[in-house]
């Protein structure tokens, strides 16, 4: 299974008409608010931190470029060109690879990891985004990719976070405009229930060694100036032994 035509393409539309600089899109804060945050969590987890590491989901790189300066072999992933168009033109020393993949597409993810062997992944607020039928497919893809001795972090915006992003967007002056440049291609992002991944996990082979909350930080502000971030749930995962 792979992921539709309409979905792939609505993607690409967003991506292409993106600005280019960090911070210009909805989800894009700085890597000290992000993958800083989210490492602290993950690297205790790590059973073999030399692995290469998947940034699955990269957009436009800002955090794989910050995750290329801690682990040597790093490879920034997305099912748009667009988006990695980006990710190359912010990156011309090449501190990370950068390569399209759908990760729910079984052959896609199987044909990584004969290249690859086992690897770490990192995936930030990507089973949110996906249709409801991609998101099992793509945790399998996961479970391909980390192998026996791989780990995934995955953080995605918990239930709690529904209620912040319907007043956002039912605001009488409109939603904030990265917000509506997401709607703007129809791009809607869905409630992942919070006990939906951990059976997303189980379903794919996987163990869940640990999970915990955070906040899941925008580059949004909210009108008494503050940083908007929405309530998250993080999970660790692994194969069991």
């Amino acid at each position: 299974m792979s992921v539709t035509s309409r979905y792939r393409e609505a993607w690409e539309g967003f991506w292409r008409e993106a600005p280019g600089g960090q911070g210009e899109v909805f989800w894009d804060a700085e890597p000290t608010l992000t993958v800083v945050r989210h490492l602290a969590l993950f690297e205790p987890y790590l059973s073999d931190p030399g692995l290469p590491l998947v940034d699955l989901g990269c957009g436009n790189g800002t955090q794989t470029r910050f995750l290329a300066d801690r682990f040597p072999h790093v490879f920034g992933t997305d099912l748009s060109a667009a988006a990695l168009d980006h990710a190359r033109r912010a990156d011309p020393a090449g501190r990370a690879s950068y390569r399209r993949l759908d990760a729910s597409d079984k052959g896609e993810a199987q044909s990584l990891h004969v290249e690859l062997g086992d690897v770490n992944v990192y995936v930030r607020g990507v089973l949110h985004q996906c249709e409801s039928d991609d998101r099992q497919p793509l945790v399998d893809g996961i479970a391909t990719l980390i192998g026996d001795r791989g780990r995934a972090f995955l953080v995605e915006p918990s239930e709690a976070a529904g209620a912040l992003l319907q007043n956002l967007t039912a605001s009488p002056a409109g939603p904030p405009p990265k917000v509506a440049a997401v709607f703007r291609h129809g791009i809607a992002p869905g409630r992942v229930a919070d006990d939906a991944v951990p059976e997303f996990l189980a379903a794919a082979g996987l163990t869940l060694l640990v999970s915990g909350t955070a906040p899941l930080t925008t580059t949004e502000y909210a009108p008494d100036g503050s940083r908007i971030e929405l309530p998250s749930v993080w999970y660790v995962t692994g194969r069991a032994g």
